[in-house]
């Protein structure tokens, strides 16, 4: 017995052991069923345009929600479970107790990973590319950012969402301080120590002027394999030799060069980092769809070639505060300022880092008409976010990636204030 209802939803009654079946009673637009509970109902489905529509939202969600922020008076959560942290490390132990070596692999080992040496020379070419075509960008698309705190809005006018929490919030009702941006409020600068040993001495509190800092990117593609002659690095012939977590070999001592500096050095930093590249000094490009749409591939392409260079390459960060240390362990320097930094001593509480931590979203505030009224407090709810770097390549003719599209809310129709009351 088989019945078919409006949906392309078919029922079909199966007895168990020569049962009898059950009856089907329509009570309302629901079927229920009546006898003995001894006969299994199944329920298939028929290849109609609902049932694709279910599949299709399945596959492209029309709006999904941003993560929730993570509590400044809590650690951020490890990415690795803390029970496989706790097996491999007692496993290390056993090891130590036993005098046995750990076995190390490139890149732990201190040697060069020869498949991912081109990755690293991509990654550098395209954060150049994504630099530069995000200053050009900011003379044809308005980045405003707030005075009193860090919230950062990408369009002409700034919006009038009341959710500022900076000093004198109460006496602005909430309301932001907005000044004009820069490519530092679109593309957060991350920085960590340049070393030209990850396995030798490390920074501590005392020496930290004696090391160099920049862009957290730049330190990883040296560590996998750019040359600069600018940012001189060690390149190990023969691995390091671990016990536990004691080194026994580094691989012979090689005295580490003097740090220079030259006119090449000072044009490098313009070209890869973020304080060197100020609004106005880029020309306006001349195709700014095609140019906005390069310099969104090249964002997207720069976080892919690190999560690909992270899987093997060791980058810490700190779980109270935005430090990075591109290294095997992190640095002793005592600035940490986070929750319970006394208990600390102002050290870091190191941890696996995640590509978000090395190149950090910045979500913003989706504006769907940059030509329309700013954004207003009573429907926020109806608007979406998106990363700084992509709401400003799409306000400025991009098309949406498909992965940011649920995110941005572009499937939903923004009421009016009146209307807002009466949506549920």
């Amino acid at each position: 017995m088989e019945i078919l209802n409006c949906k392309g939803v078919r029922f079909s009654l199966t007895g168990i052991n020569g049962t009898r079946a059950n009856q089907l009673v329509k009570i309302g637009s629901q079927p229920q069923r009546v006898g003995q509970a001894r006969s299994v109902t199944c329920c298939e489905y028929s290849p109609d345009p609902a049932s694709k529509r279910h599949e299709r939202y399945q596959q492209q969600p029309q709006n999904v929600d941003l993560p929730e922020l993570h509590p400044k008076n809590k650690k951020k959560p490890f990415p690795v479970p803390i029970k496989k942290m706790l097996q491999a490390s007692r496993k290390d132990k056993r090891l130590a107790q036993m005098r046995i070596e750990k076995p190390l692999e490139p890149p732990k080992n201190g040697l060069l990973l020869p498949e991912l040496v081109p990755v690293a020379y991509e990654v550098l070419d395209t954060w150049k590319v994504l630099i530069r075509g995000i200053s050009q960008l900011l003379n044809v698309v308005t980045v405003y950012g707030c005075r009193k705190c860090p919230q950062v809005h990408v369009g002409p006018v700034g919006h009038q969402i009341q959710d500022c929490y900076g000093s004198g919030s109460q006496r602005r009702n909430s309301h932001h301080s907005w000044v004009r941006g820069s490519i530092n409020d679109v593309l957060l600068p991350i920085e960590s120590y340049h070393l030209f040993d990850p396995f030798g001495r490390r920074v501590k509190h005392d020496t930290r002027f004696d090391f160099d800092r920049i862009p957290a990117i730049l330190e990883l593609c040296i560590q996998a394999g750019v040359d600069l002659p600018q940012y001189p690095t060690r390149r190990r012939t023969a691995p390091v030799r671990m016990i536990g977590k004691k080194v026994i070999d580094r691989g012979g001592v090689v005295d580490e060069p003097k740090p220079h500096r030259s006119e090449d050095c000072i044009s490098l930093l313009a070209e890869l980092d973020t304080f060197s590249n100020q609004q106005g000094q880029s020309p306006v490009p001349a195709n700014v769809k095609e140019h906005a749409e390069r310099t969104l591939k090249a964002y997207c392409d720069v976080r892919q070639g690190v999560a690909q260079l992270m899987s093997k390459y060791t980058v810490k960060a700190c779980g109270y505060c935005s430090e990075v240390h591109v290294g095997p362990w992190g640095h002793n320097v005592k600035l940490c300022g986070a929750f319970k930094h006394q208990w600390r001593d102002g050290k870091h509480g190191w941890q696996d880092a995640v590509v978000d931590e090395v190149i950090p979203p910045n979500y913003v505030w989706h504006v769907p008409d940059p030509t329309g009224p700013p954004l207003r407090s009573s429907l926020r709810s109806f608007y979406g976010k998106a990363p700084a770097v992509v709401e400003l390549c799409v306000q400025a003719g991009a098309e949406i990636p498909a992965e940011y599209r649920p995110m941005m809310r572009t499937d939903i129709i923004i009421p009016d204030p009146d209307e807002a009351r009466m949506a549920a």
